[in-house]
């Protein structure tokens, strides 16, 4: 750990004071490629199976992206909880209250990755019954499951401490663990399934492998490192109001991204009825689309982190300010990157999988989700900003209601009617476009009866 120590510096960003967009930029690009490096661990694992084992194994890996994202974003949501917390804090100069928070975030984490590693064992064998996967994949996916369980409570730790590292504008630092966890984990693919041939087992393991070692870096950060984040393990414990709160904002945005998840879930069941060459289409579609959405993704962040502090800090009209600033620079560059994506997409399918089938409808599907994707970014930046002020059961709410809500409807009505891997893909655009409605309608009503906060 001291090799890392030594590439550490301080990158903490002042959210208070001079101008924004400077800042939202050096803030959210390097969420925007941690999210990419946590990607690039699911991404990895499609590229060798495919190249080495074949469209089962990339079937099999697919099929586990939604319910993996499930248990995935309910951890995410926490830590986005403690983010605010310990933000909001800062930003009010209460620093025995980002003390406090800092040690029940981290107690916390650990709780709820043991939990997550017990529910993902347990859902194993009615999971795959239900998303009914062909039996040519069912086992490869089972086994997949299974052992990228065992790194759950790795992996919560990981993005609690990444929370911790926020709250004060680093967003550098979980990069750089990341980044060392992504290529240990391309190299432990290729050894385990190239050289030993463990297939679906073998990325999985890599997985495991890879997120205990970002886990640790940051811990060995926050433990001997110095100032307000500063991690004792002596003084680990559970502070009931600082837990209330981290509960009260991070669940709602956990049960948020479940609810993508959830309505993915039932979309790859409808994938699964299209046949293997729909199922491998989509799991490689998906290690592109995901990619951009990070960008996304890490400027919704931004403005959630930026909003506490800020808010924290009672300057309502710089809030207001970071949410426009960050809507601007995320819609510009996502209309570069969708673009760059949509014009390359027949060599970006064919890097995991040359099957002209296969890449035929990975390419319908990188249409039909990026080209709408400008909805999600205004989405993201809005849900971030009402998360920043501590506002997160509305955006929780009416994801569920607008996108589970549209998504089964659209399976059971549009695509009952029109069984086609097209008629699918188009209700991702529909259902964005309902819930960034509503959540826009939300924000202005949120926003017009603020008050400021005595933390």
């Amino acid at each position: 750990m001291q090799m890392f120590e030594k590439i550490f510096k301080s990158r903490e960003i002042d959210m208070l004071n001079g101008s924004l967009w400077d800042k939202i930029i050096i803030f959210a690009m390097p969420l925007a490629l941690t999210g990419v490096m946590q990607q690039l661990l699911n991404t990895a694992d499609v590229a060798v199976l495919g190249q080495y084992v074949g469209k089962n194994a990339i079937a099999a890996v697919g099929n586990n992206t939604a319910p993996v994202g499930i248990l995935v974003s309910l951890l995410m949501g926490l830590s986005l909880g403690a983010n605010v917390v310990i933000a909001q804090s800062i930003g009010a100069q209460k620093f025995d209250r980002v003390h406090t928070a800092v040690h029940t975030s981290f107690l916390l984490a650990i709780i709820f990755g043991f939990i997550l590693l017990g529910v993902a064992e347990l859902i194993v064998n009615p999971l795959f019954e239900f998303l009914e996967v062909p039996e040519s994949v069912e086992p490869l996916a089972e086994t997949y499951l299974r052992i990228f369980a065992l790194g759950l409570p790795a992996m919560s730790i990981y993005n609690f401490e990444a929370a911790i590292f926020r709250s004060r504008g680093d967003t550098q630092t979980p990069l750089i663990a990341l980044t060392a966890a992504s290529l240990l984990n391309i190299i432990l693919n290729l050894f385990f399934v190239a050289q030993l041939h463990w297939d679906v087992a073998g990325v999985a393991a890599a997985t495991v492998i890879a997120n205990v070692l970002s886990a640790a870096i940051l811990f060995s950060k926050l433990h001997n490192g110095e100032g307000l984040i500063r991690l004792n393990l002596a003084e680990l414990k559970i502070d009931k109001p600082c837990l209330k709160e981290i509960i009260r904002i991070g669940l709602p945005a956990g049960i948020q991204g479940m609810v993508f998840s959830l309505s993915n879930l039932l979309i790859q069941s409808a994938i699964n009825s299209l046949g293997p060459d729909a199922m491998a289409a989509s799991a490689a579609a998906f290690t592109i689309e995901i990619n951009i959405f990070c960008l996304t993704n890490g400027f919704g962040q931004a403005a959630t982190t930026f909003v506490s502090q800020n808010y924290g800090a009672g300057n309502l009209s710089r809030c207001k300010r970071v949410t426009k600033e960050a809507l601007m620079i995320n819609t510009v560059l996502m209309i570069i990157l969708s673009a760059f994506i949509l014009y390359f997409a027949e060599p970006f399918i064919k890097f995991f999988n040359d099957d002209p089938e296969v890449v035929r409808l990975g390419i319908i599907r990188l249409w039909y989700i990026i080209t709408p994707e400008i909805i999600s970014v205004i989405m993201e930046i809005v849900s971030g900003s009402l998360r920043g002020y501590g506002i997160s059961m509305a955006p929780a709410a009416i994801t569920l209601i607008f996108v589970c809500g549209i998504r089964i409807t659209w399976v059971f009505t549009v695509f009952a009617k029109i069984p086609t891997y097209a008629a699918l893909m188009t209700v991702y655009g529909v259902s964005w476009f309902f819930t960034m409605v509503f959540l826009i309608v939300a924000y202005r009503f949120y926003v017009k009866h603020l008050k400021v906060i005595r933390i």
